[in-house]
């Protein structure tokens, strides 16, 4: 065989083994899931245009569900006249206030439950005797210690919001893998250093899931306080709208507590998204 037919058949082999390495597709994702853009919205709108086709053809009663037009045309006049930056704005106060320091608060009782035994010994019966205990049922309570004024839809809010911000707190902490505390405590690190380097990243999913859970039972709580005695406000809206079998205005107030919710859900994932960045 010569050298050339040699060299040939070399090539070929090679071609023919380059041929065959095909790259591999990358298999690790994690289960992470997939932005699917304007599928919720694509949902929303069906759901509202068979809504919307049902009341035109009589399938569904006014008397039962207003049309969804009917409820916007009640929630174009709130906006036109103003009225909706007022209900919101009293309403977003009391919950910014009572949520923010409910969140607070609970952070810091679930941190000193997770990391303190004396801690865990003393509180930790307490907050599971408390919670159970529904927060709305305490509200006349608050009223009675606080006031009729602001002072009783704050604390029920803050009141509502501490309890899963603690569980959910000292869960994350409990669930931090241990083999990473004791691999900084082998390296030398100070306590300080191991919970703000190890235990509050691993325990922050669970902070933030308890943040997400805590928001939609402060907004829950801000309406029930807010129909007892509240001038302004979403709930005394929706109080206003159903005692006067304005079912228009009613579902108005709904979708504006909904909108309230989307945009609270929002914002924490938001802020998830970048605390947890760490993740990829």
């Amino acid at each position: 065989m010569s050298n050339a037919e040699a060299g040939s058949r070399n090539d070929a082999s090679q071609g023919t083994a380059e041929q065959e390495l095909r790259p591999v597709p990358y298999r690790g994702g994690g289960f992470r899931p997939k932005r699917v853009p304007f599928a919720g919205v694509i949902v929303f709108i069906v759901l509202i245009g068979l809504w919307e086709l049902g009341s035109q053809t009589g399938i569904i009663s006014d008397l039962v569900v207003p049309a969804p037009s009917e409820a916007f045309a009640a929630l174009a006049y709130l906006v036109e006249s103003g009225q909706i930056w007022l209900h919101l704005g009293a309403s977003l106060q009391r919950l910014v206030i009572g949520w923010t320091l409910g969140t607070a608060l609970g952070i810091a009782v679930g941190l000193m439950i997770g990391l303190f035994s004396l801690a865990r010994a003393g509180l930790l019966p307490l907050v599971s005797a408390l919670f159970p205990i529904p927060k709305i049922a305490l509200l006349p309570l608050f009223v009675i210690w606080f006031g009729i004024g602001e002072g009783s839809k704050v604390a029920t809010i803050l009141f509502g919001s501490f309890f899963p911000t603690v569980i959910a707190t000292y869960g994350g902490v409990d669930n931090v893998d241990r083999t990473l505390i004791r691999m900084g405590q082998s390296f030398g690190l100070s306590w300080s250093s191991i919970v703000r380097k190890i235990v509050l990243p691993g325990a922050m999913p669970a902070i933030l899931s308890g943040a997400r859970i805590s928001a939609s039972i402060a907004i829950i709580l801000l309406v029930a306080a807010e129909m007892i005695g509240a001038e302004h406000g979403i709930g005394a809206y929706v109080l206003m709208a159903g005692s006067l079998f304005a079912t228009d205005q009613l579902l108005a107030g709904v979708a504006l507590l909904s909108v309230l919710g989307l945009s609270v859900a929002f914002i924490i994932g938001r802020v998830e998204r970048w605390v947890l960045r760490w993740r990829g």
